[in-house]
């Protein structure tokens, strides 16, 4: 296998950036963004169906892609989760590392290019090293993914244990097997990084920008679900597979639970073609199979893919391109009524924010 222990890390102040966060954060009470009749009409639409389920106490899921952290949202986004709009969160890997480099330093973003061709592209050592860090410590507290980094913003570092009490643990015989596991996990990190016991404070200095941190503190359903070798993470020396299973498993399975309760609800998955559609049929179908009815919800799904097909008429045919939209093709197939709209993720947001407000 090849050896992390080889590369060279750098210092993630030495990386150019293309997003400063200050300047890219979302304002709805200042930024504009007009809408055709269409979108209007549909956003409308789904204002009116957040405020029927919320009002009736149904769970309305917010399921996204990178970009809408990447694109200045993470506030915004944060005032429907405090404000009640929105009952879970999910993204995937890379949602989370934008979200928490803007909390860190402010700015996020590299050069991907020019950076690969340097062999540098994801070698950041305090990316890498916080993160790991901060779900291996998660993994051994029994939190998910995205509490683990939630929690990390939240209390500007973490606490180290001490590597006596991880071995103790680790042979307790009457202690569970995973939280066994978990603390050698920790216990070889801790060795690994030559880290000494107790807090180790990391500074957040942006955290009000952060979509994690907002939810951590307010109590919000905030999951990630990563893929392997996905994210940059995944590239340093810190990183461990087993506490990337411990904390997503969890993250997954408190997803579920939240699809279980989904029975006139919304789904709302928006920038994700693979991540969202994927977790959400493993989800209906597993909480379906325990005998748990989901009938009557609505999927409503934005990317910026033109699309003119009505999906809740069927497939189209092969011959038509709307066939390889593949993430709405999988939605369709859930028997529960989806709709899709073609829009930038800041006019979406802004402009529900501002209907939701209006009439609620």
């Amino acid at each position: 296998m090849f050896d992390r222990t080889r590369m060279t890390y750098y210092p993630l102040r030495e990386r150019k950036n293309k997003v400063y966060i200050e300047n890219a954060t979302i304002d709805p009470d200042k930024d504009i963004f007009p809408l055709t009749d269409k979108q209007e009409v549909w956003i409308d639409t789904l204002c009116d169906e957040i405020l029927e389920a919320r009002g009736t106490g149904r769970p309305v899921i917010l399921a996204f892609g990178a970009h809408t952290i990447k694109n200045g949202l993470g506030q915004l986004l944060g005032r429907f989760a405090r404000e009640g709009y929105f009952t879970h969160l999910a993204t995937n890997g890379a949602g989370i590392i934008h979200d928490w480099e803007f909390a860190y330093q402010g700015r996020s973003s590299e050069d991907v290019k020019a950076n690969v061709a340097e062999g540098k592209f994801g070698t950041w050592e305090e990316t890498g090293r916080y993160l790991n860090l901060a779900l291996a410590i998660g993994s051994y507290e029994g939190c998910g993914y995205g509490e683990s980094v939630g929690k990390m913003i939240e209390k500007d570092g973490v606490m180290i244990p001490t590597k006596e009490a991880l071995r103790s643990i680790s042979l307790d015989q009457e202690t569970s097997l995973e939280k066994r596991g978990s603390a050698l996990d920790l216990l070889d990190l801790i060795i690994r990084l030559d880290l000494q016991p107790g807090r180790l404070s990391i500074n957040h200095p942006y955290k009000a920008y952060s979509l994690q941190h907002c939810a951590y503190v307010n109590h919000v359903r905030f999951t990630s679900h990563p893929m392997f070798g996905h994210d940059i993470i995944y590239t340093h020396k810190a990183n461990k597979g087993s506490v990337i299973g411990r904390t997503a498993e969890r993250d997954f399975l408190t997803f579920v639970d939240s699809i279980a309760r989904l029975e006139g609800g919304v789904y709302l998955s928006v920038g994700s073609a693979v991540m969202s559609p994927m977790i959400f049929e493993k989800a209906l179908s597993m909480v379906r199979n325990t005998g748990v009815h989901i009938n009557d919800a609505i999927i409503r799904v934005v990317d910026l893919q033109e699309g003119s097909w009505d999906w809740n008429k069927g497939e189209p045919p092969e011959s038509d391109p709307a066939y390889y939209q593949r993430f709405m093709k999988t939605f369709s197939r859930m028997g529960l009524k989806s709709h899709y709209l073609s829009i930038d993720n800041r006019s979406l947001f802004v402009n529900l924010y501002t209907a939701l407000k209006r009439k609620g």
